[in-house]
């Protein structure tokens, strides 16, 4: 034998990879709970150095090196990627645009803070196209600047240079994105079966665009708003309209900002129709290797600005397309327009009997004109009688139109980064907006321990103390940096009333921590977390050991005039595991929900069990409920639960009431306990209950409570960025 690998093919690589997605175990055990959502950005993917600190590295940046050399590239245009009319200002408003519009203010995912653009599957939607190329134009400037300069701020500061430099006075600008170093996949980004399918496989009726199932805000899968063209391809600007409005509305838009946006989008730039439309390979994820990450090969491309290929739609919105004017509505309101196809087979609009001076310049070569195109978006801000009205406004005073527009621009790529406590920088307004969440410095010199006593003394429960502190803490989400304790608005509407804070109870409890905080000079937000570590080391000492849970002073108090009540309904949970709590049942499993917030929250899986686990035997649960609390020390911190979840002794079979769960002695058939599918998955998921042994094990009851206070701590600061900087 000559050691060759004789085996049937030859190769001993397994093909597609061991975790690559047909080969996930779900494919196999559909059952299976997924954890990967937990884990998408483990320390592991992270190139930079572990005691890499991007706060402080953008500190030293040259902010203003960095937007002028930003600037300089807007006129450096590329052989290989040659700019329309000689200027990229398009081009990087569109990368800046579409970075920062996959978000949604649902679950507050997607957005451009984490530079995850660069990455499947946006990296390759068909949105997308050609973005590649803005990046790898922009990257001179990342590779001078290193570090301290992110993928995610230049992506957005991109689009923000080129309206400044194209006239328009922006409102600002803010550093500070941390960028991710893998994709998102987990993220639920639409289950339909095809790229650019049909919206009736995303909304319950297509005549009713409300009807867009949750969280997703986009027309189509791989768009990033709505389908140019009309409704599933079909021109009919009234329809069309109502995306528009589902659309921005999910991304936290009112009618105004809305019509600015698609008119200050489109002042700017031109659509790219080139002739091989249907010749058009996909984007970077399906190219060969020697593609070096680009994608969108089109055969029809010659090298000219004016034969490059996007999303089919061929041609400027205005007269003069690298300048910030009034263009778009002086067309859009002296024109009739007529649906036609483009020279790709395009679905767009263009002006019936346009008088020449009105025609557009070629992208390459000047000397020819053309006509002016709108989408069918464009068109339903002419049709639809309430964008109409804006838009005739916005006509008439120029001034308003560019205020608004830079102002919903600074809010549509600043909206994921949370309060201003996270922007760096020269450049950041010093207005505060109510999208920002902004919360006023909380007061530090009291006496912490006066305050512990106080609540110690008082006749709150161990329960009482931490469901409150965990309420106001779990709204946190850091796919969007908002919600959190600090600014303690779970005192406020609509938090106050929400069914999953109990309300009564609640408004109990802060009857008795409001006094205590205004007698000690602390906010309400410090004074209920500390009242949460004081319940947590009731509970530890109820259990025999005496560890102090850490606490950090500074939390400020909000108003209702900081508060914009309408974007924090997004914000209530509907379901909770952590406190086994479901509103009702929305076709998701309780598990899968659990999973979801404890994603938000930015835990690990061993993070999420170790706090399950420790808030059912301490009793915090929904309402006083039961379920899943295995234990006859309730209101102890002990290792109960994951010692009943290990436990051989008892069998777990489906409650009469079919949709929780008992646990019985195997010997007698006696009920012990009661649970839920958020209880019980602690002892089915093969991973989970590795977790869950850990802490069963003799010996690990101290790691155990460590573990629990180091979750808990992390749960409780999650949103004090004044913490990280």
């Amino acid at each position: 034998m000559d050691g060759s690998n004789t085996s049937k093919g030859g190769c001993p690589v397994m093909h597609g990879g061991n975790t690559g997605i047909g080969n996930h175990p779900a494919k196999w055990w559909p059952k299976t709970l997924n954890l990967d959502i937990l884990h998408q950005h483990d320390v592991k993917t992270n190139p930079m150095d572990s005691d890499y600190n991007h706060r402080e590295a953008v500190k030293a940046l040259d902010f203003q090196g960095v937007w002028d050399d930003v600037d300089k590239l807007l006129t450096d245009s590329q052989v290989w990627w040659p700019a329309d009319w000689g200027h990229y200002g398009g081009l990087f408003i569109r990368l800046s645009w579409h970075a920062a519009g996959s978000y949604r203010l649902g679950d507050g995912r997607g957005g451009a803070a984490t530079g995850n653009i660069r990455f499947e599957p946006l990296n390759s939607w068909p949105d997308n196209a050609s973005l590649d190329k803005a990046r790898r134009i922009l990257w001179p400037v990342k590779k001078k600047y290193g570090n301290a300069l992110s993928w995610a701020d230049l992506l957005v500061l991109a689009g923000t240079v080129a309206y400044s430099n194209m006239g328009l006075e922006v409102y600002g600008f803010a550093f500070g994105r941390e960028d991710i170093w893998g994709p998102e996949i987990d993220i639920n980004w639409g289950h339909d079966s095809e790229m650019l399918a049909p919206t009736d496989e995303r909304v319950e009726s297509v005549e009713d665009a409300t009807s867009l199932y949750n969280p997703l805000s986009a027309s189509h899968m791989g768009l990033i708003y709505v389908n140019p063209e009309g409704v599933n391809g079909n021109p009919n600007p009234a329809e069309t309209a109502k995306y528009v409005r589902m659309t921005f509305s999910r991304m936290a838009m009112d009618d105004v900002e809305t019509a600015a946006l698609t008119v200050g989008g489109h002042t700017v730039g031109k659509a790219h129709g080139g002739l091989a439309a249907d010749e058009v390979t996909g984007g970077p994820a399906d190219g060969d290797v020697i593609n070096a990450g680009f994608g969108w090969s089109d055969p029809g491309f010659d090298g000219n600005a004016n034969t490059a290929h996007t999303s089919g739609l061929e041609g400027a919105w205005t007269s003069n397309p690298t300048q910030w004017d009034n263009g778009y509505l002086d067309l859009l309101f002296k024109y009739e327009w007529e649906s036609k196809k483009s020279r790709a087979g395009a679905w767009q609009w263009e002006p019936i009997d346009i008088a020449e001076e009105d025609m557009v310049p070629d992208a390459t070569d000047p000397s020819i004109k053309h006509n002016p195109i709108m989408t069918d978006a464009d068109m339903a801000m002419k049709v639809d009688p309430v964008y109409r009205e804006i838009c005739e406004k916005f006509h008439k005073d120029p001034a308003y139109l560019s205020e608004t527009f830079a102002k919903a621009w600074f809010k549509l790529t600043h909206r994921d980064m949370g309060p201003k406590a996270n922007y760096y920088g020269p450049f950041v307004p010093k207005e505060d907006l109510i999208w920002q969440d902004p919360i006023p410095a909380g007061n530090t010199d009291y006496d912490v321990n006066a305050v512990k006593a106080q609540i110690a003394a008082s006749d709150l429960s161990v329960a009482d103390l931490v469901a409150t502190a965990w309420d106001s803490a779990r709204t946190y989400r850091a796919s969007d940096m908002r919600g959190g304790a600090n600014g303690a608005r779970i005192r406020l509407a609509p938090q106050k009333d929400w069914a999953g804070n109990e309300p009564q109870r609640l408004a109990n409890v802060l009857s008795v921590l409001e006094p205590i905080a205004a007698k000690a000079g602390a906010s309400i937000a410090d004074v209920i977390v500390l009242a949460g570590n004081v319940g947590v080391e009731k509970a530890i000492k109820a259990a025999g050991h005496s560890i102090e849970v850490p606490f950090e002073t500074g939390r400020g108090d909000a108003t209702d005039e900081m508060t914009d009540a309408d974007s924090f309904s997004v914000l209530e949970p509907v379901a909770d595991g952590f406190r086994n709590y479901m509103q009702s049942d929305f076709g998701t499993s309780a598990e899968e929900l659990l999973l979801d917030r404890a994603q938000l929250l930015g835990l690990t899986a061993a993070e999420m069990t170790v706090l399950v686990g420790g808030l059912r035997v301490i009793g915090a649960n929904f309402g006083g409920s039961k379920h899943g609390v295995f234990t006859q020390r309730e209101g102890q911190l002990t290792t109960d639960f994951f010692d009943t979840i290990t436990d051989m002794d008892y069998k777990w079979a489906t409650a009469a009431d079919g949709g929780t769960y008992v646990l019985k002695d195997r010997a007698t058939d006696e009920v012990k306990y009661t649970a839920t599918s958020a209880d019980l998955v602690f002892g089915s998921n093969s991973i989970l209950r590795a977790f869950s042994e850990v802490y069963a094990q003799n010996g690990n009851e101290t790691k155990f409570i460590r573990d629990f206070v180091a979750a808990w701590t992390k749960v409780m600061n999650a949103d004090r960025f004044d913490l990280l900087a």
